[in-house]
């Protein structure tokens, strides 16, 4: 279904210390992806998956939420028609692209668009 919440993020300066914090706090089983600092929530109850990350130097880092879109560069034309900002992307992904805006308040909302 487009349009619906479809992945969420922590990501911040210590991957290690936030994966710790949350697989410890909720139960969570997280796989680290090969070859960076990202962690997959190893989802079997059903709920909207996510992950863990670390962020580049110089970043603060952030929790956000991820909604599906067909059409990336239309989602963030319109959000910046709405007094939004263009934040990242679109950016490859293994197995689509995702985006990022801030929303008028500054708070960060990402795009994604899966292939298939």
């Amino acid at each position: 279904m487009a349009n619906s919440v479809s992945w969420f993020e922590v990501a911040g300066k210590d991957h290690a210390g936030l994966k710790s914090f949350y697989s410890g706090l909720f139960d969570w089983r997280l796989n680290d992806m090969e070859g960076m600092p990202y962690s997959i929530l190893e989802n079997a109850d059903g709920g909207i998956p996510g992950g863990i990350g670390g962020v580049p130097e110089g970043s603060d880092g952030h929790v956000t939420f991820y909604v599906e879109v067909d059409d990336l560069e239309a989602s963030l034309g319109k959000a910046e028609s709405l007094g939004g900002k263009r934040a990242m992307g679109p950016t490859d992904i293994p197995g689509g692209q995702i985006a990022q805006f801030t929303d008028p308040e500054g708070h960060l909302v990402g795009l994604m668009h899966m292939e298939g």
